[in-house]
């Protein structure tokens, strides 16, 4: 009777911890990397500040209605949307991106806003939003520090 107790209390010990060991598995999927974030889906314009007041209207109506796409190899396409800036640019331009300075500079290739540059500073990027951020100029005069926001 008690090798049988014994047995018992080891099987319903060793049971408790085999069921207790698989319960509590994290089930919490990873983070996405920002590559992930920035090749999940199409990116297109949403807005522009300059010291917290919309800029979006300084900007050209026919960059505003462009789509990006990056693809996790470093590559992507800059789709020009139903507005051209010139009616012979051709519909898409292919780029080339890469994160540089620890993922808290994006390089792009191409330069997407007159008066831009090719290197963003990244704000925030999630699922849904890209916020950069980027010193425009429009000829001698001041530089401004745009804050340019991203959507899917």
């Amino acid at each position: 009777m008690k090798k049988q107790l014994s047995l018992f209390i080891f099987l319903l010990t060793f049971s408790s911890l085999l069921f207790y060991s698989c319960s509590n598995k994290d089930t919490t999927p990873a983070p996405k990397t920002k590559t992930q974030l920035l090749t999940q889906s199409t990116w297109k314009f949403k807005g522009a500040t300059v010291g917290g007041a919309d800029f979006s209207g300084s900007l050209q109506a026919c960059q505003k209605d462009n789509l990006l796409t990056f693809v996790s190899t470093g590559t992507g396409t800059l789709d020009e949307g139903t507005a051209k800036c010139t009616v012979t640019d051709p519909q898409t331009n292919p780029f080339t991106w890469n994160f540089a300075t620890n993922e808290t500079i994006l390089h792009i290739s191409t330069i997407l806003f007159t008066g831009g540059n090719s290197d963003f500073t990244i704000v925030s990027l999630t699922e849904t939003s890209l916020v950069v951020s980027q010193n425009i100029s429009f000829g001698p005069g001041p530089v401004f520090n745009a804050v340019i926001s991203f959507m899917h």
